[in-house]
């Protein structure tokens, strides 16, 4: 599990995925979100600017992010 450390109210979800560097760019961010492969809080979501906010999981490829 990696945890991430939100430094503010929100993160988007495209910023996160290259914050933990799950993704390269913003462009592979998109379409993972865009293709079904984000899951937040267990649901599939397809949201590319979902506010992540402190004690959501986001689950890609079976790597879990939870925000602290």
């Amino acid at each position: 599990m990696i945890k991430f450390k939100l430094e503010g109210e929100f993160i988007p979800l495209i910023a996160l995925l290259k914050a933990t560097a799950l993704v390269q760019s913003g462009g592979e961010a998109q379409s993972i979100v865009e293709e079904g492969l984000v899951k937040y809080n267990g649901t599939v979501d397809y949201r590319k600017r979902l506010k992540v906010r402190v004690g959501d999981k986001v689950d890609f490829m079976g790597k879990i992010i939870e925000v602290i």
